[in-house]
């Protein structure tokens, strides 16, 4: 019998495709046997009917870092703002919890939609920043705005504390990000943000341009097929992985939270494709 959450996530995922329950097909990934050996403290994997094929402290909360950033995406294209307009990035989005760089200097313009695309794809902490600065309201608006919208995605035990996940009290479970990951595969621009390996954008009129890069490196791995992603790192919060992918034919949702190691995540991912591969 199906949980709550996964009849939830099964409808969620059937209104996204255009389905009705009836026209689903039954998943190739049932009653796996053994164990993927993972690293990752939470791991869950669901199939396109929101049934878990596999499950490890799926309701733990966790620090979740710069996955945080699909929650923002989706509250800047909710707004309707002009994605055309341009952003300047002030001091106020640097950042002052984990003093991290950026090559965004105060006084940087681009497009909306070029910084929703760097914020997602590279995991532009500033670009990030000043996406919720420029909301109508300013970051506390826009914080409470991406609360209120993980509350009617029904994540109940999740809560953002800033638009770049910097904060660890941004806060989350595997449960409640396979929910957002269900929610943020609805929207087309972060589909193409989060698999776009790699862009060029002109932030200062003076200056050549930056390249930035996709932070999966699964994206250039020829035997993954990936509709979206988003990686995370703070040291609170380990490396953290989120992914819609395909295997074998079957659309699956991935998310791996609390890792050691840069490659780790990737290294889970693999271990559970080849797991799931070895007894379909």
């Amino acid at each position: 019998m199906m949980s709550a959450f996964s009849v939830t996530l099964f409808a969620l995922l059937l209104t996204l495709a255009g389905m009705q329950p009836g026209d689903a097909l039954a998943s190739g990934f049932t009653d796996l046997k053994g164990d993927p050996q993972l690293k990752s403290a939470s791991a869950l994997v669901i199939d396109a009917d929101g049934n878990v094929i596999y499950g490890k402290d799926v309701n733990a909360v966790r620090p979740i870092a710069s996955i945080t950033k699909l929650m923002t995406a989706m509250v800047v294209l909710d707004s309707d703002l002009d994605l055309d307009e341009e952003i300047t990035v002030s001091r106020a989005d640097r950042d002052l919890v984990q003093l991290t760089g950026s090559r965004l200097e105060p006084g940087a313009t681009l497009s909306r939609h070029d910084m929703l695309l760097i914020a997602i794809m590279a995991s532009e902490n500033r670009a990030a920043a000043a996406l919720g600065r420029n909301y109508p309201g300013g970051t506390q608006a826009f914080v409470e705005a991406m609360n209120r919208k993980a509350a009617g995605l029904g994540m109940s035990s999740s809560r953002f504390s800033d638009p770049a996940g910097l904060n660890p009290e941004n806060l989350s479970t595997a449960e409640d990000l396979a929910r957002m990951v269900t929610a943020a595969y609805g929207y087309p621009l972060i589909r193409q943000a989060s698999t776009t390996q790699q862009m060029e954008v002109r932030p200062y009129s003076r200056r050549g341009p930056l390249v930035y890069n996709n932070t999966n490196r699964l994206l250039k791995n020829p035997n993954w097929d990936i509709a979206l992603s988003k990686t995370g790192y703070i040291n609170e919060a380990g490396r953290c992985l989120v992914m819609r992918a395909t295997i074998e034919g079957e659309p699956v949702s991935i998310v791996l939270l609390n890792s050691f190691g840069k490659l780790t995540p990737f290294g889970d991912s693999n271990r559970l494709r080849k797991w799931m591969l070895a007894q379909k």
